[in-house]
């Protein structure tokens, strides 16, 4: 199975930058999607950003764009999200998660990049104070 652990949380204020790191192992990374989620207190969980197992093709919820990039290195076995431009309403637990892709095809379906995870991090504390 796929192990994946989050890191690079903390206290931020608004208008400042972080960058969450997301380590793998356990598997192949490259044959996984890669998206990043978060969960703010008594709220449901909800999608951030997602990138394909070759990279490139990325989606991003309407509230993040522009704002937050996703990224990963296929060599290093890592994912990563920098937020820029962190705003009080981004306060959550932010997880790391994996799907497992079809990679004979550099192509994919945004909209299911919003969906289904096969694994899934601990979590990392995003606090962004106004």
């Amino acid at each position: 199975q796929l192990q994946l652990v989050e890191s690079g949380g903390g206290l931020v204020q608004a208008g400042g930058s972080l960058r969450l790191s997301c380590a793998a192992s356990g598997d192949t990374f490259y044959k996984y999607h890669m998206g990043w989620f978060r969960q703010a207190p008594g709220k449901e969980r909800e999608f951030v950003a997602a990138i394909i197992w070759i990279g490139g093709i990325t989606e991003y919820a309407n509230s993040v764009k522009g704002r937050f990039t996703i990224s990963r290195d296929n060599v290093k076995n890592m994912a990563y999200l920098q937020m820029n431009s962190l705003k009080p309403e981004d306060t959550a637990v932010y997880y790391c998660a994996a799907a497992n892709a079809d990679t004979s095809t550099a192509n994919a379906d945004r909209d299911a990049l919003r969906g289904r995870y096969d694994y899934w991090g601990q979590g990392t504390q995003v606090t962004v104070s106004s």
